[in-house]
């Protein structure tokens, strides 16, 4: 069931399938999961905690013998000296995001790591390519977390910036499963990156009631804040605290982050923003990591053969 293309031979995973970047979740519990699955396990940085980063990866080293990478979210950087952080830890995998790519990207091209950059519009993907990244994460605004204000979604997005540029592609913003997979390579990309599927899963470290609301939401129940600034857009869970913002927005979205703790992994959902994709409205259940990804190729193959065969033409 190994998927082989540009995408897998950078990575050296069996499938194309990288993990999102979240902060203070993606460490390593679940991204160790994520690798030993056949996917690429990414750690964050965007909490600032590089003491616990560099033991993070440490930990990853014992949890596993597959490929992972880091994650830069350049708004949330606070130690000048990241590019050498990474770099010191052996790190060979790093994607970029929030930001600018010229940035970073020449520093860790220079010391041979594989660099994909996240990217919101056609603008941001070509500015990307021409600062030299090997891929491309095009996200759609359907996706969990920071958004670029001026929000397009993944099926309109994804294909213009295919048909733009030459380098692989990884889609992200509604993708949970076999079909968004198998739509995701349709349109243009060579590999898909899952948030809030993996945010949802038994190996994620986030409180239980997390969980449950997104098994529990409707397709309907993220919200966009912040869409006229200051600051970044963001997707996050529906909850009586982000019904408020979405009506009367936060002069400062990044102080509703104050309480991040409780609500990641003390379960109040009220206490801050539980950031979340709208795929929350396909989520039914919670399932180990490699049960997803096994599911998630399956239904992959299945849907590309079944296209073939309704639809394929006999040559």
């Amino acid at each position: 069931m190994k998927i082989k293309n540009r995408v897998t031979d950078m990575l050296g995973t069996e499938y194309p399938i990288v993990q999102a970047a979240m902060g203070w979740i993606a460490r390593s519990p679940l991204s160790s999961a994520v690798s030993n699955a056949g996917a690429m396990g990414i750690i964050e940085t965007s909490s600032g905690e590089l003491d616990a980063i560099r033991e993070e990866i440490i930990k990853m080293r014992d949890l596993t013998d597959k490929p992972f990478g880091v994650n830069v979210a350049q708004a949330f950087v606070r130690d000048p000296n990241i590019v050498d952080f990474i770099i010191d830890q052996g790190i060979k995998f790093v994607t970029t995001s929030a930001g600018d790519p010229v940035k970073y990207t020449s520093m860790l091209k220079s010391a041979g790591l594989t660099v994909f950059h996240v990217v919101p519009s056609l603008s941001g993907a070509l500015r990307a390519v021409e600062a030299g990244v090997d891929g491309l994460i095009v996200e759609g605004a359907e996706g969990g977390g920071f958004k670029n204000p001026r929000d397009v979604s993944t099926m309109v997005l994804l294909p213009l910036v295919c048909s733009k540029v030459d380098i692989p592609v990884i889609a992200a913003g509604g993708i949970l499963d076999g079909k968004t997979m198998a739509a995701a390579f349709a349109l243009g990309a060579e590999g898909v990156l899952l948030g809030t599927r993996i945010l949802s899963s038994a190996e994620s470290p986030v409180h239980q009631n997390w969980k449950d609301a997104i098994v529990e939401a409707e397709e309907t129940d993220t919200v966009f804040l912040n869409r006229m600034g200051p600051g970044p857009a963001l997707r996050a869970l529906r909850t009586e605290r982000t019904s408020r913002l979405q009506k009367h927005p936060s002069d400062n979205i990044f102080a509703e982050f104050a309480n991040v703790q409780d609500v990641y992994f003390g379960g109040d959902l009220e206490a801050g923003i539980a950031l979340t994709g709208q795929v929350a409205g396909r989520i039914n259940d919670i399932k180990p990591v490699a049960q997803i990804f096994d599911e998630l190729v399956s239904e992959f193959h299945d849907v590309i053969g079944n296209l073939h065969e309704n639809y394929g033409v006999s040559r």
